[in-house]
């Protein structure tokens, strides 16, 4: 039997692109584990595509997995079906054009590949716990990557 692994993502930007950091709080029988990561110049949207890729890249083996994000970008891609056509397409869009971020949807639709993969839509900065704390090790992450580079 499959182990069950609950995933809460964010990504955070300051700028567009800019600074950014992502936060992934992986859940699984009661133990908590926390990735975090920035990169000096990305978007947003990458870094809301990386906290999930890092979340399940932890993952050690097949797992059935409850990914929750607040980015309708991520969470639409897969539940609306636009990644599996996207792929069809040899990663082209509806406009004929190169998808963005073509790297990461390829990496990501990859480990849904591997593990089975639930998606949910939270609302941002609302009430969700664990949702907050994705955001606050997202930010925390560029922001310390900025003290960083600072200091040199």
């Amino acid at each position: 039997m499959m182990d069950e692994v609950t995933i809460y993502t964010d990504g955070a930007c300051s700028g567009n692109p800019g600074p950014g950091g992502y936060g992934a709080i992986l859940l699984c029988r009661g133990v908590e584990k926390e990735i975090v990561g920035a990169e000096a110049s990305t978007t947003n949207n990458r870094m809301e595509l990386t906290a999930v890729i890092k979340g399940l890249e932890a993952l050690k083996r097949p797992c059935s997995v409850n990914v929750y994000s607040d980015s309708a970008y991520v969470v639409n891609s897969f539940t609306l079906g636009w990644v599996y056509n996207w792929h069809r397409r040899g990663w082209i869009n509806n406009d004929n054009k190169e998808v963005l971020n073509k790297d990461l949807w390829m990496r990501l639709y990859d480990l849904t590949r591997i593990h089975h993969v639930t998606w949910y839509k939270v609302k941002g900065h609302a009430d969700n716990e664990y949702n907050n704390r994705a955001d606050r090790l997202a930010v925390e992450a560029y922001k310390k990557l900025g003290q960083s580079a600072q200091g040199e």
